[in-house]
């Protein structure tokens, strides 16, 4: 992989504030501490001390400058003197200060660089990090705050036509582990976050990072503000579609050079300094110039249902940009799914034909012969009867979803299909997984089995009719969430311990990688408190 190339970026020098840095000191310290896993204190707590360290970033991003040089200088020990247990926790914690902080150095950026390609030369799983980050890397330096407006764009689902990536996280939990009381806070908890991250607001976010990213020094980022603050929202939404086509072109053109990505930033700045009403710079909010980063979407549900996961999912890649579709397509679809007889099994392929309803052997020679025509023998030879469609299903309409979600994309030639009814031959579009979606399911061994089950039902309808898995691509999570025990004697102990354990597969996955264990066991230990 080539070097860096270097720009003509300024580089801002990071404030220092010897308090804060110490305390981050002290956090990196702790989580090595608890990393190494010697330490019976750390036993209870484990993975609540990286979250915490995030939480201080999301508080004031800005000082993460500070962090990302205590991180940096950490890692690049932990590389040399062969502590790797340290290095892919620091490592996703790093990156997600990266996103989170603006103006980060070039000189971090180029030691954070060189050390993920160090990484290439380690076995898996650190090579294939160190090269997913390193390209990174090299994108956000080219065309800075591009990380930043991807990862918004496709986690709040922004409309834009030049990223149409989304991410979307659907939380799965068993109603049997589960009481009434605690869905209801996470549902609440869920929909609170989600009120207070609007999309006018998210777009606001990717304008003003873009910007001041870009501009660095040039941009009046609180004059800034408050002039996006009074825009009513087609205007929100015109900049923010033009600021995401800057950057998309930008990181996607290889000829693509710096300074014609500041001057169409600097046209979008001007523009909206023009439009601005006399008072905004006077009337600009005082206080910290910090960007938050906003939660992504998340969507909670009781796992009652065994084709909720292919619902959902269907649902979740429904076409957004055809007007006439949008409003009833949700219905058609759940709809759709109420067909009598269908189970986890169904045969999509057979609904997707047409059968000919037929009486008779369909042969002209087997029909009575009418009163007033003699039999003859030339009309005894083999003739088809013409039948009667039967009317299609309403999933029928998944193929149309199919073809109307890539009607921008191109279709390459020499792969053929031929429609059904049809004889002409038609290439295939090409379809790239433009989406993702992280399920994560709790519970007990038993919503394994369930996820199991639904994977293989869903693995089954894609091998007849291939909707999902073309343009999504589908990551599993499991936090391990058992009932609490009461208190009993001594023989029912005995007794109980000859029986599975209800989370014996979560145990042997701690076994096997043990860097999820440390998240999970965190997790399971708080949810289990609030059963």
């Amino acid at each position: 992989m080539d070097m860096l190339t270097a720009t003509s970026r300024g580089s801002s020098t990071a404030v220092e504030n010897p308090e804060v840095e110490s305390d981050f000191l002290r956090s990196v310290h702790a989580l090595l501490r608890e990393l190494d896993g010697h330490h019976p204190a750390f036993q209870s707590e484990r993975g609540m001390l990286r979250w915490t360290l995030h939480k201080k970033i999301d508080r004031t991003p800005s000082n993460g400058v500070l962090l990302v040089k205590i991180l940096v200088k950490e890692l690049e020990r932990a590389e040399r003197c062969g502590y790797r247990q340290y290095i892919i926790p620091l490592l996703h914690t790093l990156m997600y200060t990266l996103v989170k902080a603006p103006s980060i150095p070039d000189d971090l950026y180029e030691r954070v660089y060189c050390f993920c390609k160090k990484l290439l030369t380690f076995p898996k799983p650190y090579c294939t990090i160190g090269l997913h980050y390193a390209r990174q890397l090299k994108l956000e330096r080219t065309v800075p705050g591009i990380l930043y407006q991807r990862l918004v764009s496709a986690e709040q689902s922004l409309k834009n036509d030049s990223f149409a990536y989304q991410e979307k996280v659907f939380m799965f939990a068993d109603p049997n582990l589960l009481s009434e009381a605690v869905c209801r806070a996470i549902a609440t908890e869920i929909k609170a976050a989600r009120t207070s991250q609007c999309p006018r607001s998210c777009m606001i976010y990717v304008i003003e990072r873009s910007l001041q990213e870009g501009l660095k020094e040039h941009c009046d980022f609180k004059t800034l503000r408050a002039i996006l603050q009074e825009k009513p929202l087609d205007v929100i939404e015109h900049c923010f579609q033009q600021v995401v086509a800057a950057t998309e072109h930008a990181g996607s053109d290889v000829n693509a050079e710096y300074n014609q990505y500041v001057e169409e930033l600097e046209k979008i700045y001007s523009a909206l300094l023009s439009t601005s009403g006399k008072g905004v710079e006077e009337a600009a909010p005082e206080g910290s110039p910090d960007i938050p980063l906003p939660n992504p979407q998340i969507s909670f549900h009781l796992w009652t249902d065994e084709d909720q996961l292919w619902k959902e999912l269907v649902l979740f890649l429904r076409p957004q940009n055809q007007a006439c579709v949008e409003d009833s397509l949700s219905q058609v679809l759940l709809d759709s799914f109420e067909i009598q007889g269908m189970g986890p099994d169904f045969d999509g392929s057979e609904q997707a034909r047409f059968s000919v309803l037929s009486t008779d052997s369909g042969i002209e020679r087997d029909l009575p012969v009418p009163d007033d025509e003699a039999p003859e023998a030339e009309h005894s030879r083999l003739q088809r009867k013409g039948g009667v469609k039967k009317r299609g299903s309403t999933l029928d309409c998944l193929p149309l979803l199919q073809t109307g979600s890539n009607g921008q994309e191109a279709k390459p030639a020499g792969k053929l299909h031929r429609k059904c009814g049809s004889s002409v031959m038609e290439p295939i579009a090409q379809i790239q997984r433009l989406h993702k979606a992280q399920v994560v399911v709790l519970g007990d061994d038993r919503v394994l089995g369930r996820l199991v089950q639904a994977y293989y039902s869903l693995r089954k309808r894609e091998s007849r009719r291939a909707y999902l898995t073309p343009r999504l691509k589908v990551q599993f999570y499991y936090v391990p969430l058992m009932e609490e025990q009461p208190s009993s004697c001594p023989m029912e102990e005995s007794a109980l311990a000859d029986q599975t354990e209800p989370c014996e597969l979560a145990a042997y996955l701690g076994r096997v990688d043990p860097c999820p264990r440390l998240q999970a066991k965190l997790l399971s230990q708080t949810c289990s408190s609030w059963m």
